[in-house]
């Protein structure tokens, strides 16, 4: 048991079980404070880093829509959870196309990981924009902004509750003996109402639902326009999604704590209703696959072919199929794109416009 592991179990001891929505933020917070978590050597890779077209298409989307915007001569660039800077680099690259974009921009990353950012300071060295870094988004400097967030929502814990004969209890993580273990509040949360069916689970994205009625009231101030890509679905669910992936495989989510990427399912029915309540328009959702064929993820695969090797020419076929292949798990259908903008911006590339929807109450 490594240190932060006894110091967890020291603390359920003490304290008594805590919320699954608590042991996520714990474990999380020592995860990405304590190594790059990407790429071979890490627990999983990214679409940034699968292949540069990934980067530049939401480059070119970031390009329409500043246009669509008017042009704004003072522009934040802001990306939630940035990796190793990595999509960034490429975003900034296509935004050579057009310099009065760059000449405009600023860019300010929210990552809390020291070793992160040490990564993104590397990749964004010669970039030629002025970069900063903050805790929150709160910190960014107001004005028109672009968003984007990708594999982002995540990684933010949640609340899980699960169906009872009492209602909705919350789901809690114990000692049983020496190991963590699943347990559940005997109170029911009276404010949930009635679970569909007994053993239903149902997840509650706290800190999600913050960030996301956070991005809507700025963009609602200051205009602009907020991308979100990641694995989810349209809800509501009942599903059990809590998952560890540690060295590219799936694990024990309570095996191995603080050592394992945590994460669940995105609900962007949730989102998309924190954005309503500020009066936003909402674009998608779309599969990734559809939203990047739609980018022209094609054509651009086609013109690096042209200058490329064999073997380059087989790495970027392999890296198109990832990015847009279809199936239950592969990226292009498992990973949904949803975006936010201004009322003023009545369309956004790549993403149908969605009907109004009622806010949350």
């Amino acid at each position: 048991m490594n240190a932060f592991a006894r110091t967890l179990h020291g603390l359920i001891a003490l304290e008594g079980p805590i919320t699954v929505e608590r042991y996520m933020s714990l474990c999380l917070a020592h995860y990405y404070a304590t190594r790059d978590p990407l790429g071979s050597a890490g627990d999983f890779t990214t679409a940034p880093e699968i292949s540069q077209m990934f980067g530049e298409l939401i480059g070119l989307w970031m390009l329409e829509t500043w246009h669509a915007m008017g042009r704004p001569g003072s522009l934040r660039l802001v990306e939630l959870g940035p990796g190793r800077g990595t999509l960034m680099a490429d975003l900034l690259r296509a935004g050579r196309l057009m310099p009065d974009f760059l000449a405009a921009a600023s860019v300010h990353l929210v990552e809390t990981s020291p070793a992160l950012r040490e990564r993104q300071k590397a990749a964004l060295s010669t970039s030629g924009v002025p970069v900063s870094w903050h805790d929150r988004l709160e910190d960014v400097p107001e004005g028109p902004t672009l968003i984007v967030a990708n594999e982002f929502f995540d990684a933010l814990p949640v609340r899980q509750f699960i169906g009872t004969e009492r209602g909705w209890c919350e789901r809690l993580v114990g000692l049983e003996g020496e190991a963590l273990a699943f347990g559940l509040k005997p109170e029911p949360e009276a404010s949930l109402g009635s679970p569909p069916r007994l053993g239903a689970m149902l997840e509650w994205p706290v800190a999600g639902l913050a960030v996301a009625t956070g991005i809507a009231r700025r963009l609602a101030r200051q205009r602009g326009a907020a991308l979100f890509i990641d694995y989810g679905y349209w809800g509501p669910a009942f599903a059990d999604t809590l998952q560890a992936v540690k060295g590219h495989a799936y694990a024990d989510p309570l095996a191995d704590p603080g050592e394992a990427d945590l994460t669940t399912h995105v609900d962007f029915h949730r989102i998309a209703q924190a954005a309503a309540g500020e009066s936003l328009r909402i674009h998608g959702m779309a599969t990734q696959g559809d939203f990047l064929e739609s980018l022209g993820i094609a054509a651009r695969a086609a013109t690096l072919k042209r200058q490329a090797s064999p073997a380059q020419a087989e790495t970027i076929d392999h890296a198109l199929q990832r990015l847009t292949g279809r199936g239950p798990q592969a990226m292009g259908e498992l990973f949904k794109v949803l975006a936010l903008s201004h009322p003023s911006l009545e369309a956004v590339p790549g993403l149908a416009p969605l009907p109004s929807i009622p806010a949350r109450t």
